[in-house]
Order: C-alpha cells, then sequence, then structure tokens
C-alpha cells in the first residue's frame, strides 16, 4: 500500500503544513492490523484444536485406563469341584431290563462368565456303577467306569443382593463313556460313548470374594449302554439323576 503525493510543489508544501502527523499514525496501524489479522486468528484456532486434541487423548486414555482397571477387577473364570450322586432310572426294551446300580462320584469344572447374564462351562465327572441286566435266559452284570464329558451355557438368575445367593439354570451336551473293568461276568463287552442331553440348575453362596459354596442338579438323558453286545441292546432311552454339592474358586 502506498500514497500518491501531488506534484504541485505548493499543493505540497500545503499539505505538509496542513497534514497531521496522528492521521498518518492512524492510517499505519489500520495497515499493519490488517496485515496482521489472518495471521492471528490463524493462530488462535491453531491453538484451540492443539488443545482440543489433548483433551480428547487423554479423554481416551483415562477411558482405557478405568475399563482396564474394572475387568482386572472382575473375576470371570471359575472353577468348581463338587462331590456328586448317581441314579440311574431302569430301562426294559426288547425283552431286556436294564439298571444301573446308584453310585457316587466327582465332577470338576471349568465356568467363564461372559457377562452379568450368561457363562460358558464346561465338565469332567466320573463314578463307577454296575449295568444290570435281566434277560430271558438270565442275569448278567458288568462293573464299568462311568466317564462324563459335557459342556454347555449357563443363565444367571437375577436374585436380590440381600438373599446372598446366586442361582443359576444350565442346559447343554456331551457323552458319557461306559469302560467295563475286569471285575465284570461278561466276556466281549467293550468301551462305549453314548450321546447325552444336560439340563440343571443350581445356586452358589458366597463365603468371600473368591470362594462360594455350590448345590447343584444335573439331568442327563442317554441311550442305555449295550458294550456293543446285541443280546444287551434294550434300544431305550434312560435318565441319570446326579445331585452335587461342593466348592468354587472365582479368579
Amino acid at each position: 500500500m502506498y500514497f500518491a503525493f501531488p506534484k504541485n510543489p505548493t499543493v505540497v508544501n500545503d499539505f505538509h503544513r496542513t497534514a497531521d502527523p496522528r492521521v498518518f499514525g492512524s492510517l499505519l496501524a489500520l495497515v499493519l492490523f490488517s496485515y496482521e489479522s489472518p495471521q492471528i486468528a490463524f493462530q488462535e484456532k491453531e491453538g484451540i484444536y492443539k488443545h482440543m486434541w489433548r483433551k480428547g487423548v487423554l479423554s481416551l486414555v483415562t477411558i482405557a485406563i478405568l475399563t482396564a482397571a474394572a475387568v482386572a477387577q472382575e473375576s470371570r473364570s471359575e472353577v468348581s469341584v463338587q462331590g456328586t450322586g448317581f441314579y440311574t432310572k431302569d430301562s426294559n426294551g426288547q425283552g431286556i431290563r436294564q439298571h444301573g446300580t446308584d453310585t457316587g462320584g466327582f465332577l470338576v469344572g471349568y465356568r467363564y462368565n461372559l457377562n452379568r447374564w450368561f457363562a460358558a462351562e464346561a465338565n469332567y465327572g466320573f463314578v463307577r456303577n454296575t449295568q444290570q441286566y435281566s434277560v430271558p435266559l438270565g442275569f448278567a452284570g458288568i462293573q464299568t467306569n462311568v466317564n462324563q464329558y459335557t459342556g454347555g451355557i449357563v443363565f444367571k438368575v437375577p436374585s436380590p443382593v440381600r438373599f446372598k445367593v446366586n442361582p443359576y439354570l444350565l442346559a447343554g451336551g456331551g457323552a458319557l463313556v461306559f469302560s467295563p473293568t475286569d471285575n465284570n461276568q461278561i466276556t466281549g463287552a467293550d468301551t462305549q460313548a453314548k450321546g447325552a442331553f444336560v439340563y440343571g440348575g443350581g445356586a452358589d453362596f458366597p463365603l468371600s470374594r473368591h470362594f462360594s459354596l455350590r448345590g447343584e442338579y444335573r439331568g442327563l438323558v442317554y441311550k442305555s449302554p449295550d458294550f456293543g453286545l446285541t443280546a444287551l441292546n434294550t434300544d431305550a432311552v434312560t435318565h441319570t439323576a446326579q445331585p452335587s454339592a461342593g466348592i468354587v474358586f472365582r479368579f
């Protein structure tokens, strides 16, 4: 920006005499302000953006730390050990009556809590009983180790905190593996696996943050074993009731 002064000396002299220095100062300030204003505005906006960026990053870091701390404090995994009963309903079919002797055993399990409502679990159980068969030509019995492999989903039933009990329902599936021992009356009996549907429910009674007592009932529905022997095949479905009680460790 520049100023054009008249070429006439008289006019120039009159201009110098009448010009006020304050006017030049004001014009100069206006020019400088007009030049610097865009830079100042840009710097102010840049400062605001940097402040917002830092604040956003700090907020995200804080949320991540709090979330990690909450997950660390929440016990999602459980290991349980329980003593069980094993009571099997008699089955009849094709002229054969089958009876499994009542017995007891143990059940160990792992449960992972997916959220406040659901959990997934896997269990292994063991009992030993005798499968007794009444056939037209007589009576026979096979002493058997029964290995139980099951898994399923657990639904945690809401309960008031003041009751200090955590009930649940469960459903799943797996297999029962019947393995004859050396102490049986029939030769030729082979190990046999039977698919099983599992249902039931129970409740945990907290003792501390990490330990609880557990009472549970599991029902097993499966086809009666015949150990690969046609003469012992009832072709019937049976049911085993498996009540249990034990302790749970959460971590």
